[in-house]
């Protein structure tokens, strides 16, 4: 009789176990339990200098792939963060806010149907001949979201000097993913900014994603890990100014705007070395 108890609870943790694992996976991965790992706790009187940064990351680049793929949900649960994003928002479990540029301004909530329009899902007319007539008829069809065309992001960062650790930090305050399509009345390629999630609401889930490691498998990373470490690559877009946060583009173009955003960036790193005597 224990034999048999025995041999049944044995079958059950087995099941429990293989439902938990991938067919590839040989252990039990600990990514989907991880927790965030809290901020340290900031005064305003600890804070001496900030500047308010916008940030490009361009999924295109190889750097930022592990961003941009899976584009289809992988067998063991793996997702880009578009569709994790995406996913969050559906379940109603993440809030999201129309996009807007002015750090002042005053955030508008979005529903998932305003992020489909923003990502391309809308009414579209076109005239098709036909085979019969040969005359052409105005022919309306239902446009489909298409995430993979979300070619960049846009951050929304503050970067500070912490007196109390005397050190330079950063902290991303909001992702905004980019929807790049060409314009076929235009035939111009655009880029739209679709929607705002605030980092800090997000975390708890990045925490949990595994994000894939181009060079070892068995040491994946989430993606609260990729963006609190840095590992992607980005230039920078705008500063908080007078001018209403305008972006580098609206006074500078070409080569001018990758100078401008590199002395932005050198501005930076510049204030953190002159603190500092040797």
């Amino acid at each position: 009789m224990k034999k048999t108890i025995f041999a049944g609870v044995l079958i059950i943790i087995l099941g429990m176990s293989a439902k938990s694992q991938t067919f590839n996976d040989i252990y039990q991965k600990s990514i989907p339990d991880n927790p965030k790992i809290n901020y340290p706790f900031l005064r305003e009187a600890d804070v001496v200098w900030s500047k308010f940064i916008y940030r490009i990351i361009d999924l295109r680049e190889k750097i930022n792939q592990p961003l941009y793929y899976p584009l289809k949900p992988m067998p063991d649960g793996r997702k880009n963060l578009m569709g994790i994003l995406l996913d969050e928002i559906k379940a109603g479990r993440l809030n999201v806010y129309d996009y807007q540029m002015a750090v002042d301004t005053v955030p508008v909530s979005l529903t998932y149907s305003d992020v489909e329009a923003k990502l391309g899902a809308r009414l579209v007319t076109t005239q098709i001949q036909d085979i019969n007539t040969q005359i052409f008829k105005d022919t309306t069809y239902q446009q489909q979201a298409n995430p993979a065309d979300v070619k960049q992001l846009l951050l929304y960062e503050q970067w500070f000097f912490d007196k109390k650790h005397s050190k330079l930090d950063v902290r991303i305050i909001g992702i905004c993913p980019i929807y790049i399509y060409f314009d076929q009345a235009t035939q111009r390629t655009v880029r739209n900014p679709t929607f705002w999630v605030r980092y800090d609401e997000v975390r708890d889930l990045l925490a949990k994603k595994e994000v894939f490691n181009p060079f070892n498998d068995s040491q994946r990373i989430s993606f609260d890990d990729l963006f609190m470490l840095r590992k992607f690559g980005s230039y920078i877009y705008a500063e908080s100014n007078v001018f209403d946060d305008r972006a580098i583009i609206e006074y500078a173009t070409g080569k001018d705007a990758m100078f401008e955003a590199e002395r932005i960036k050198m501005q930076i790193f510049n204030f953190e070395h002159d603190l500092w005597e040797y």
